[in-house]
């Protein structure tokens, strides 16, 4: 919806929005585009009478703002309608769906697309390094963007994808989340199946071969289909080797040599991620070079792998993960890209499905190779969820005991700072995982170890 917001005020439109709490990177980037966010939701806020009013998935029929704008008449939609309305007329819609990576296949795409010459309109649910922020406007006839499977509001019951036109897709991987809404996986899967008969005969349909699900549902698909991500794949990658800088590997299209490619990415989810971005730009005429020459100045997106900082010798990074899958890749390519470190992991339990016991024993795995994992408290949000539906922490730090790893749950964020602080040492790698900003426990942590020992 942030994004959203910035698109429409570049497109010259008067923009303003409401939200319930708004926090960094969004926030600074609606500050810098001038945008006035109105803190909570109140009848108020409408009172400069907007022509149109875009209403995110979040808010409920009940909500005091949506009221109000029911019953003052003002006309409204969902965001992935507007968008499609403004955005994606005459277009070549390229989406990327999928329940992880989205979001770094997304901007890789569009970096390789802008690489080629293609121009493209960008619409991601990050902050893409090389762009600075989350949106583009472009000229070519491509637009990029992330196709979500949530659903898109409290009137339009249907995931997000679905208005998306897609021309050109990718399906990364399907698997249980959304517990919100989604009651199992094969729910989610239906939903794909829909997405990939949206496609038409002369469009194009990727999907990973990691999982089943996607090959099941782009059997359904009308239009070309090609693979990607395994060894028996069409499009894959070989010999792939990984330093502390880079990871380089040879792109193979069948029995074709493509091209040596080097990305500033790690661990096998990323590299299938870049893999999918390359084949969707090269099929759609950018030419191999170009796309390795643009995949080589990839600067990832914030808060996937973002190195925040190096003090008194401790590496700190920011991550999104919080889905078990995520959560186990983001572990593992921080332990291969630093093989002789200690690992301290800290986790926010804040998403939907996170906060719920569907993944209790999914979560204690996935920190396998973690010197440490820190919780702190979940956070609360009022959706009346019952205590005997949350998920308990204090099994989860018993279970990771029990494989082998130390753990605890230590409610504040300033208190994890000060206990980190006393523990970390030099050549220590700190992983924060969160889908918001975690407190500022990234910031928090490398400004006790600079006032400990002072500035590296």
């Amino acid at each position: 919806m942030g994004t959203f917001a910035g698109m429409l005020a570049a497109r010259g439109f008067e923009v303003r929005g409401s939200d319930g709490g708004c926090y960094p990177p969004m926030s600074d980037l609606l500050a810098e585009w001038g945008i006035e966010v109105m803190q909570g939701y109140r009848p108020e806020n409408l009172d400069w009478n907007p022509d149109l009013v875009i209403v995110g998935n979040v808010i409920r029929r009940i909500n005091p703002e949506a009221e109000a704008m029911r019953e003052r008449g003002i006309p409204h939609v969902s965001f992935p309608e507007a968008f499609a309305d403004k955005f994606l007329a005459g277009r070549h819609p390229v989406v990327v769906t999928g329940t992880h990576g989205k979001t770094t296949t997304t901007s890789l795409a569009a970096w390789l697309f802008e690489g080629g010459g293609l121009d493209p309109t960008l619409l991601v649910g990050g902050v893409p390094l090389n762009f600075g922020q989350s949106f583009k406007l472009g000229a070519g006839r491509h637009v990029v963007l992330e196709g979500d499977e949530y659903d898109t509001a409290y009137f339009d019951k249907v995931p997000k994808f679905v208005h998306y036109q897609p021309r050109t897709a990718i399906i990364t991987n399907i698997e249980f989340d959304h517990a919100d809404i989604y009651d199992d996986v094969e729910q989610i899967e239906a939903e794909f199946t829909k997405f990939a008969g949206l496609i038409p005969e002369d469009g194009r349909l990727l999907y990973c071969m990691s999982g089943n699900r996607p090959a099941r549902v782009a059997a359904t698909a009308d239009c070309r289909v090609e693979s990607y991500g395994t060894p028996d794949a069409m499009w894959r990658a070989e010999d792939v080797v990984q330093t502390p800088e880079h990871t380089t590997f040879t792109l193979m299209r069948g029995a074709e040599t493509v091209g040596r490619m080097q990305v500033e990415l790690f661990g096998p989810h990323n590299i299938q991620n870049a893999v999918a971005a390359l084949a969707a730009a090269i099929g759609e005429g950018v030419a191999p070079q170009a796309a390795s020459t643009a995949l080589s100045t990839f600067r990832n997106v914030k808060k996937r792998h973002e190195v925040k900082g190096v003090a008194a010798g401790v590496t700190v990074i920011d991550d999104f993960a919080h889905h078990p899958t995520a959560v186990r890749a983001t572990v593992q390519a921080v332990r291969n890209r630093f093989p002789d470190s200690r690992l301290w992991c800290c986790f926010e339990v804040e998403s939907n499905t996170s906060r719920r016991r569907v993944f209790q024993d999914a979560y204690p795995p996935a920190f396998e190779g973690a010197h440490c994992v820190v919780f702190c408290k979940p956070l609360a949000k009022k959706d009346n969820l019952p205590v005997e539906a949350r998920i308990d922490l204090n099994q989860v730090v018993a279970d990771i005991k029990a494989l082998g790893s130390d753990a605890h749950l230590i409610a504040e964020v300033d208190d994890i700072v000060t206990w980190l602080a006393g523990r970390v040492e030099p050549s220590d790698v700190v992983l924060g995982m969160s889908g918001r900003h975690f407190y500022g426990l990234h910031e928090k942590l490398i400004a006790a170890l600079e006032s400990a020992t002072g500035p590296c």
